[in-house]
């Protein structure tokens, strides 16, 4: 079954937006876990503006279920936080500085030569490595070149465009999805997802091993509650056609 990674990013946003501990980051990260959630996500930046570096400090040691960091790579401060925390899994993603959202996959044609080594630097310490690409599968089968366990389809034109056309907008991730199951690649995927778009993304690419999902899911828990959230967007990974 594909699992639900919830992105705490938005939680620390709204902590640090008056200082203090409110609400508490590690605790509703512990909620999470006990409500259903397969994973915690963080996407630690240089500017600090929503997860801190002390917050994956705070983390690791409590959760007990899959960790994943998400981040740039050029920086050094998250190669060394990601070498010494030593989670479950690093997404490198191609952020630029002070960027607002991730908005773009690696080329990894382009970058083939940094991408492998760096990939290198992280497997060699025992961390599951994913890396973010668009649907293209020209850059699948670079993702599969420089090495990576895992490559996370970047969601945001699917989301953008299912309402007008959703078969016209899940047709590229089928095809390079398929390719990375041929290739012997992991597959997650992450941006934009949501209640109304989540179950037919999971039923057209049903071998999806994580979701990762953190600004819809907390605008919907304001109005259903954190843990019935939870709880409904698992339920759209498991529901398939005729179920």
């Amino acid at each position: 079954m594909t699992k639900l990674s919830v992105n705490i990013n938005k939680i620390a946003t709204l902590r640090n937006s008056r200082g203090g501990n409110n609400p508490d980051l590690v605790k509703m990260a512990l909620d999470a876990e006990n409500f259903g959630t397969d994973g915690i996500t963080v996407h630690p930046r240089p500017d600090e503006r929503h997860i801190r570096y002390q917050d994956v400090y705070d983390l690791k040691p409590v959760l007990t279920t899959e960790l994943n960091i998400e981040g740039n790579s050029r920086e050094q401060k998250f190669v060394d936080l990601v070498l010494d925390i030593k989670p479950h899994q690093v997404t490198l993603v191609p952020d630029a500085t002070g960027q607002l959202t991730s908005d773009h996959g690696w080329n990894t044609i382009q970058h083939k030569d940094y991408l492998k080594d760096i990939i290198r630097v992280f497997k060699t310490a025992g961390i599951r490595v994913s890396i973010f690409v668009d649907p293209d599968t020209r850059m699948v089968e670079g993702a599969a070149a420089v090495e990576t366990d895992r490559i996370e389809l970047y969601t945001e034109a699917y989301a953008r465009n299912f309402t007008a056309n959703r078969e016209a907008a899940i047709a590229p991730y089928v095809k390079a999805a398929e390719k990375a199951r041929e290739l012997g690649l992991g597959l997650n995927a992450g941006h934009d997802l949501d209640l109304n778009n989540l179950n037919y993304f999971s039923q057209q690419i049903p071998w999806l091993d994580e979701v990762s999902i953190g600004h819809a899911l907390i605008c919907d828990a304001l109005y259903l509650g954190f843990e019935n959230t939870i709880q409904l967007y698992k339920r759209q990974l498991i529901m398939r056609s005729g179920l």
